[in-house]
């Protein structure tokens, strides 16, 4: 682990992880009705041809949360591939069951039950959103 505070990058935080998205109002629609995020910011770009959607959980106290931002490119038609690099987004819940029971009863599918881990004791769910990118319920407080 890098201890060092001499660096510029010694108070970074993560600000958001961006992925593309095929039907904006569906994703927005998938990451706050299923998942409770809240639209913290919209924008359009009409001379890229892009729009930006930016979700997360607002907390008391902080200022500027970790978010997801969602990209649309407008006009294009084709699916994403999601590659072999990236793997998931995950996201800690207080009742890994209750969450994985409501986020099917909403709509979302379920990949992979609550359960523990193959290799460990952890308890972990698997969601897919509307273009498939897979997102990890992990149990924890």
């Amino acid at each position: 682990m890098n201890t060092k505070t001499d660096t510029p990058f010694a108070n970074a935080a993560i600000a958001y992880a961006m992925i593309r998205v095929g039907d904006l109002d569906a994703s927005i629609d998938f990451y706050t009705r299923v998942l409770g995020m809240t639209l913290m910011h919209r924008e359009e770009f009409p001379a890229g041809r892009f729009t930006l959607a930016f979700l997360g959980y607002a907390l008391p106290g902080v200022a500027s949360p970790v978010t997801i931002e969602l990209t649309y490119n407008w006009g294009r038609s084709e699916a994403y591939t999601h590659g072999t690099g990236f793997g998931h987004i995950a996201l800690r819940v207080t009742d890994i069951y209750a969450a994985t029971a409501a986020a099917e009863a909403a709509g979302a599918t379920v990949v992979r039950p609550a359960g523990p881990m193959k290799a460990g004791t952890e308890v972990i769910a698997f969601l897919t959103d509307p273009d498939g990118y897979r997102i990890e319920l992990v149990a924890g407080h």
